[in-house]
Formats: structure tokens, sequence, C-alpha cells
């Protein structure tokens, strides 16, 4: 899991993380496949909300948000200014924007290389105005299972030790509990689990690359991983993770968060007595006191 502790270093390089996205800008669309799922998700839920965002900031994605939300004429109606911010020009845990500058932030999986996630997610929230709406995704824990024990495998049996190799991701139930932390109204979170399927796990890391999605560690191992620990990675990834047509699984879990900027108009939870209606008289059954055993 990442770390979500705030004022901490964390295990990402910021730096590291926007130079391997600068490097990735020219082969990017050919890989970004999980982009463009992230992005198409995040327009299909917009397009179930009947309002109107005037400003909108959509976050990493090279692009790909503007273009799915233009393939929607009825969204594309009802959303006005997009500005695109790539993460190979911006740290999200230092954005450069005024309070309240927009309706709408949409970050298609913009937030995994965060190190500070609540922190991260203040600063979105203050981006905002009141009543205000964030959809973000990440890769969530399960992400690229197969790839983060194939290679711990491979070098503790190479060399009696293994570095971490693949990044740490985060856990569904942490995301609504750092929403709210971090401010946000209705916050909710849910996840998306997609199987890609490779000839060989060589294309994985290709993509991987092509993404912008390599590991950006801020502790890297001195020890490089050597062709010897990748072909045994890669012969026991084989071994354990085909199918029957030999092609290899990747996982990847995608986490969804949603959350308001707190606004008066919002539907705010009951007070407690406050309810109208016995809920013995919903269920038309019989009320007890708590002395009561049943079928007295």
């Amino acid at each position: 899991m990442a770390n979500f502790k705030s004022g901490t270093l964390g295990p990402f390089e910021p730096r590291l993380v926007r130079q391997r996205k600068r490097r990735a800008r020219a082969g990017f669309r050919e890989a970004a496949f999980l982009h463009q799922r992230a992005a198409a998700d995040l327009a299909e839920r917009l397009e179930a909300i009947p309002r109107r965002f005037e400003r909108v900031l959509a976050l990493g994605g090279e692009g790909l948000m503007s273009a799915e939300i233009a393939t929607r004429p009825e969204l594309s109606a009802r959303v006005g200014d997009v500005i695109e911010v790539s993460l190979a020009d911006v740290d999200p845990e230092r954005l450069p924007f005024a309070a309240g500058a927009f309706d709408l932030i949409v970050a298609p999986l913009a937030l995994t290389w965060v190190n500070d996630l609540p922190g991260a997610l203040v600063q979105l929230r203050l981006a905002l105005k009141p009543d205000g709406l964030l959809l973000a995704s990440l890769f969530g824990g399960e992400t690229l299972n197969e790839l983060r024990l194939s290679l711990l495998e491979a070098e503790s049996e190479l060399t009696g030790g293994a570095a971490m190799r693949v990044a740490p991701f985060a856990d569904l139930q942490d995301i609504a509990a750092i929403l709210q932390r971090a401010g946000f109204a209705l916050p909710a979170a849910d996840r998306d689990v997609v199987t890609v399927r490779y000839g060989e796990p060589m294309r994985l890391l290709a993509d991987l690359r092509a993404m912008g999605e390599t590991a950006a560690l801020a502790e890297r191992s001195p020890r490089t991983l050597s062709r010897r620990i990748l072909a045994r990675a890669f012969e026991l990834y084989r071994q354990r993770f085909s199918d029957a047509d030999a092609r290899v699984r990747a996982t990847f879990e995608i986490l969804t968060a949603t959350g308001w900027v707190p606004h008066e108009s919002q539907q705010k939870p009951l007070k407690p007595g406050s309810a109208k209606t016995r809920l013995a008289d919903a269920l038309g059954t019989k009320e007890r006191s708590a002395g009561d055993k049943a079928g007295s």
C-alpha cells in the first residue's frame, strides 16, 4: 500500500514520475488502453449527473479525457472549458491553481504515484468550488500481482534476497475514508478488475514503459535487475500465470473515487430520533422492547 500519512516522504520519487511520463509521451496513445478505459468510465459517470460544469480540470490522461467527452454529444453540451494538465508537467501534490477555480476535476489514473494522497485530495478539494465534483481513479493493490510475485521469487532464489521492483498501490477500503479525511462530502469508492493477456511477459513491461507506469520508487535497490533474474522471473510467470493457449495474464485493479465539496444544498443524514415512521410499521411487524425474548 502507498503511504497515506501526510508530511512523510513516501515510496515514490516525484521527479522520476514526471521524467517517466515525459519519456512516455511519444508512444503513450498506442499503449494507453487502460487510461482510455478509465477516461471512458469517468465520462459514463458524468453522463449520469444532470448538471452543467462550466470549468473543468482534466488531470492526467494526455488529452484522453477531453477526447472522450467530445465523443458524447449530450455530455459535451454540459461541459464548458476543459483545462488539460499532464503529469509530465505537474506534481499532483503541488497543484498551481487558485482556490475555487473549477466546478469539476476528473483525474483518470492520475493519483497512483502520489505519496501523500490525503494532502493531494485536500488540494483538489480547495481547487473546486462549493458543490464541485471530483472523479478520480488510480491503480489498486491487486495490480500486477503476477509480476510482483514472479520478480520477488526469482530474485530471492538467485541472490538470497529481493528488493521492491513493483510499486505499492492503494487498497479500496482506504479510499472513501481518505476522501472524508480530505474534507469531501458524500465520499464513495468502487473497483474494476481488468485482466490483460500477453504472448510474453516482456510485452507487459513494454506497455508499462510506454504508458509511463513503471515503478518510480524513491528507494531503489543498488542491485540492478540482471538479465538472469529477469529470465527466471519470466519463466516463473509463464509457469504460474499462463492460460491454456500459453498467453500470460496481468491483473490491473482500477479504483475510482467520487467526492463533492460540501455545500448546504447537499443531502445530509437525518439526526437521531428525527424519523417520522417506525421501522416496525414499515416492516409490518410488532415492536418489542429490548428485554422481550424472541417468540414470547
